[in-house]
């Protein structure tokens, strides 16, 4: 099954990215990119992409049990309070808070 970053191999690559890495963090993701067989660019765009899928996942989904996903429906349900401190807050200037 191929990577993120190989699936994209053929898009242009006109982007760059730039790092700086300590001589121990460079050693260990060299090590890791030739056991994998990769490149160390391939390696690192392959693991970047990953994490940065998985953070953004984070933002969008999440899972909740049946017991949570009820109450949670249920509060998405229950009718809007009036808030009258937000209300005065969105009347005035902005930036004034």
């Amino acid at each position: 099954m191929k990577t993120a970053a190989a699936k994209n191999y053929r898009e242009a690559k006109i982007e760059r990215l730039e790092l700086r890495a300590s001589p121990r963090q460079a050693a260990v993701i060299r090590q890791a990119a030739n056991t994998t067989d990769k490149t160390v660019t391939a390696f690192i765009l392959d693991a970047a992409t990953l994490e940065a899928q998985r953070a953004l996942a984070d933002r969008r989904l999440f899972r909740l049990d049946s017991t949570r996903w009820q109450r949670f429906l249920n509060a998405l349900d229950r009718p809007a309070k009036e808030k009258p401190r937000l209300s005065k807050l969105m009347r005035g200037p902005a930036g004034s808070a």
